[in-house]
């Protein structure tokens, strides 16, 4: 007892936030600062709000869950490097990565190693075909979301489009679905322009867009790239449409658009955090409310989704989990009912979700279905 003592002691006086109770460590590598850090921040509360929610009754199987996470700065090296970390910690599994290459760079330890990842927060195809043995995603794919954003825009009669993505694995796999969209309505976009994804200079391309009359613009990228998109494109007089896809589906990023909010489109791909009807969203906000939280948003979703199927794994994967029992369950997990969405994962397939739709900014500043 005594010792015990001296060790939480020791870990106050570090100033390291580690709970003394936690059994079952979970890592999970996240930009909690730089161009994503609104968006991590709230899908990673939603997942809080799920995990803390089961500590309080005991946990799994009697121990409580942990969930470490670490600052990659939206950096993939650093995303590799804080892996590696938590790996040496001794994770049971990592969780909630954010960022095509930053998953990418992942990889390689997940094979190494032999650990799952749980719920990465990107909707890269690479990570659902071919099946990765170690790879369990949740929500569906970039490709499904601009494709589907495509065809909205051609359904209400929009015909000039013009795709603007970054230049990395993310904004290429994402630009697939939209080209496969324009494909199906016989259509080309009217500009197809690409950035970097550090420090682009968009004046010059925002001119383009202009310059092609375009109706409607698909821009994919992170929400700062967005945000000054849009500013240029209005500061140029034009009033085309704007939408972007689920990785700016936060409040964080309806504030930096500030006072062009207004009308943009947003893909998403779980139902409305106001859809009560969804006996996820009801328990989620019960939880919210509980909490003294004010509200949801789309990411808190995403997370606390993320949360209920790792969760589930976890109660499947035996009283002394490890990282095979942990991976055994995940691909036995079968199907398992979220709350009004089913989800399924089996050795040749870990797709997860295909839930996508749309929504827009609202005169209130929310996401309206």
């Amino acid at each position: 007892m005594r010792m015990r003592s001296v060790l939480v002691a020791t870990v106050c006086s570090l100033g390291l936030m580690v709970p003394a109770w936690a059994q079952i460590k979970i890592g999970q590598t996240a930009g909690f600062s730089g161009p994503v850090a609104a968006g991590v921040k709230e899908i990673t509360d939603g997942a809080k709000l799920y995990f803390d929610a089961v500590n309080a009754r005991g946990g799994v199987g009697g121990q409580k869950i942990e969930l470490i996470s670490l600052d990659d700065k939206f950096d993939p090296k650093q995303a590799a490097a804080n892996a590696e970390k938590l790996i040496e910690q001794g994770v049971l599994a990592l969780f909630l990565t954010r960022g095509t290459p930053h998953t990418e760079a992942v990889l390689p330890l997940l094979a190494q190693h032999r650990l799952a990842l749980v719920a990465p927060s990107t909707g890269a195809m690479l990570l659902h075909e071919p099946v990765n043995r170690q790879v369990f995603n949740v929500r569906a794919t970039y490709q499904r979301e601009a494709e589907r954003a495509i065809q909205h825009l051609v359904a209400t009669g929009v015909t000039r489009i013009s795709l603007l993505h970054v230049d990395d694995s993310f904004g290429t796999d994402s630009a697939a679905g939209a080209l496969k969209g324009l494909q199906q309505a016989k259509l080309q976009a009217v500009a197809q322009l690409k950035f970097p994804r550090v420090k682009p200079e968009l004046g010059p391309l925002i001119a383009q867009v202009v310059k092609a009359d375009t109706q409607a613009v698909l821009f994919i990228g992170t929400g700062d790239a967005v945000s000054a998109g849009l500013k240029l494109l209005r500061a140029a007089g034009s009033s085309a449409q704007l939408l972007t896809l689920s990785n700016n589906a936060s409040s964080g990023f309806i504030k930096q658009l500030g006072e062009q909010a207004r009308g943009v489109v947003i893909s998403q791909v779980f139902p409305s955090e106001r859809s009560m009807g969804t006996p996820m969203v009801r328990e989620a906000r019960e939880l919210a409310t509980a909490a003294g939280r004010a509200e949801l948003t789309p990411a808190n979703l995403e997370g606390f989704a993320a949360a209920k199927v790792l969760v589930a794994a976890l109660g499947k994967a035996g009283k002394e989990p490890s990282r095979a029992s942990l991976l055994k369950a995940l691909d036995g997990l079968g199907k398992i009912d979220l709350g009004g969405l089913e989800l399924s994962f089996s050795p040749n397939d870990h797709t997860g979700l295909d839930y996508a739709d749309l929504s827009i900014v609202g005169p209130d500043g929310k996401f309206w279905r």
